[in-house]
């Protein structure tokens, strides 16, 4: 099967690949240009796909799968990236000198692309930091504040599939290490998207002068971290199981319980070691179905009483209780679980301040804010949001998310997390409670809140967008067999409140269904909220709105 080839991807590739310093992206591109140039339909189809486009910069910086082209992650468009931010950073100090922290994980080039970051940032004359090894996304984020810096940058594609790459910045000064929002994310990108249509990355300046970080700096994040909660007595002989998902969670998080005192975990051996393959999971997130099994397999065999996990970047943290009537004997929280607990336990001890959650995240976290006099705010979905809320004492989001210690880290933590969750568990066992008791007596207390989740992927990210389109144009007057109350249009939200492509439905019996695309994956979502007289009461409420919503983002 032939097909003649357009010109105009032809020399943009052409163009890539005369400034790729990157010996296997040259091969893998040069080859695909010989097929294409011979005719061959799927190789002109798939440089249209890594030409026609190219990774967009937004708040979430940038993360695509590796490979060549400007719709990929690789050194040419990391390096465009680099020298983009730092012409940004240089506008944004004048007459100083911005400073920029980098760090980079386990998976595969993050090291490379740090190293091209730190020549570049350099080479711009801006004073650069590179962390020492690869290590934890929190720990990035701690160093922009612990050095002063004007910025930071981390390479990781966090729990993403294991071909993907990632470029996610953060702010310092009056942002305080939080993740970049508008309208930072345009500028920066209009600053790349110059670099880029120069077309000559080896004209960008490099230096080697940039400053490799001592480990004070790790040393610092374990102190400061271990202090979330130093282990009370109930911490001893405590038997459980952890996991880094093939991330770089462990090294540091085991020198924290060390600090804290807390008995170390029976790790699962398999995944504890960084390995960017990802060899024994399909999709490095403990969200997804079987990505914990091996984990709750080593649960059965040592007789844990719990599990923790990291992603592979371990700014994320999932939580496993026994449960008998659980397939595998063990059930996952979901993240509106441990954020409820975990809100609940900085609530008790807060003198002032507000909790925060993503508006997709479970009001639970509300009411407690209004038991205990506390301010409450719902942001958009990201930590850039949640981590500005004012007054902030505690964040998080229902994707495994915890903002537990913000004085230290600016986003999301999931090491600092998993100190606070080990923290609640072990004063429990004082009093002979669990992890399923906590989470019964809160229900007692604050409601019986469940929550769930409708997601829908495509191959065709068009067709989110024609959704979203039909729900607005059609508002539904039902979900289920339940009656629309009112719909709030976040594209339409009053000045102040949280603005964006969401749409939130209220029900008459009290319930909630937000839809919004995925702001990372090609995927729509639905997000499911009840609250009920009882667990039981509550579980139905949710099967009956989760088979509704189901019908309403399909449909359209």
């Amino acid at each position: 099967m032939s097909a003649p080839a357009d010109e105009g991807v032809l020399a943009a590739a052409a163009a890539w690949l005369a400034q790729d310093p990157d010996e296997s992206t040259r091969t893998e591109l040069a080859e695909l240009l010989d097929r294409a140039r011979s005719g061959d339909a799927v190789a002109v189809a798939e440089l249209h796909d890594r030409f026609d486009t190219r990774l967009a910069f937004g708040t979430a910086g940038l993360r695509g799968a590796l490979g060549a082209g400007s719709n990929r992650m690789n050194r040419v468009l990391v390096g465009q990236a680099a020298a983009g931010f730092a012409a940004y950073l240089r506008a944004a100090t004048p007459g100083g000198t911005p400073s920029v922290v980098i760090g980079y994980d386990g998976r595969r080039n993050s090291d490379v692309f740090a190293r091209d970051s730190a020549e570049i940032f350099a080479g711009a004359g801006l004073r650069a930091i590179l962390l020492p090894r690869l290590l934890p996304t929190p720990v990035l984020a701690f160093a922009v504040r612990h050095f002063g810096a004007s910025a930071g940058v981390m390479v990781t594609a966090s729990h993403n599939p294991p071909d993907d790459n990632g470029y996610k910045v953060y702010l310092g000064g009056a942002d305080e290490g939080s993740q970049i929002v508008s309208p930072a994310d345009a500028e920066i990108a209009a600053h790349i998207l110059a670099v880029a249509e120069a077309a000559d990355l080896g004209a960008v300046p490099r230096s080697d002068d940039y400053e490799i970080a001592d480990e004070s700096v790790v040393d610092a994040y374990v102190a400061a971290t271990a202090l979330v909660a130093p282990a009370p007595a109930g911490a001893a002989g405590m038997p459980w199981v952890y996991t880094a998902m093939h991330g770089v969670g462990y090294e540091t998080l085991q020198r924290i319980l060390e600090t804290a005192g807390y008995p170390l975990p029976t790790v699962v051996a398999e995944q504890i070691e960084p390995d960017g393959r990802f060899p024994t999971v399909a999709f490095p997130n403990p969200e997804e179905p079987g990505a914990m099994d091996l984990s709750y397999a080593t649960a059965r065999r040592v007789g844990a009483e719990f599990i923790l996990a990291n992603d592979p970047d371990a700014d994320r943290l999932a939580v496993a209780i026994p449960d008998a009537a659980a397939p595998e004997g063990w059930r996952r929280l979901t993240g509106n679980e441990v954020g409820l607990l975990l809100g609940w336990r900085a609530a008790r001890t807060a003198r002032g301040g507000a909790l925060a959650c993503s508006l997709v995240s479970s009001p639970g976290l509300q009411t407690v804010a209004e038991h205990y006099g506390l301010d409450f705010h719902a942001t958009l979905t990201g930590f850039k949001w949640i981590s500005r809320a004012p007054g902030l004492v505690f964040g998080f989001e229902e994707a495994l998310g915890y903002l537990v210690n913000p004085e230290t880290v600016r986003d999301k933590d999931g090491i600092s997390a998993a100190v606070a969750i080990l923290g609640l568990i072990a004063e429990a066992r004082e009093s002979g409670e669990t992890l399923a008791d906590l989470l019964a007596r809160f229900s007692e207390t604050f409601g019986f809140f469940a929550s769930g989740q409708v997601s829908i992927r495509v191959d065709d990210v068009s067709i989110i967008g024609r959704i979203m389109a039909t729900l607005r144009a059609a508002p539904p007057t039902r979900v289920g067999d339940v009656a629309v109350d009112r719909i709030d249009d976040l594209l339409a939200a009053a000045p102040g409140e949280p603005s964006g492509d969401v749409l939130r439905l209220w029900l008459a019996d009290g319930s909630r269904v937000i839809v919004r695309p995925s702001g990372t994956e090609p995927k729509l979502k639905a997000y499911l909220d009840v609250r009920g007289d009882s667990a039981t009461d509550a579980a139905a409420r949710l099967a009956a709105l989760d088979a509704g919503a189901r019908v309403l983002v399909t449909a359209p």
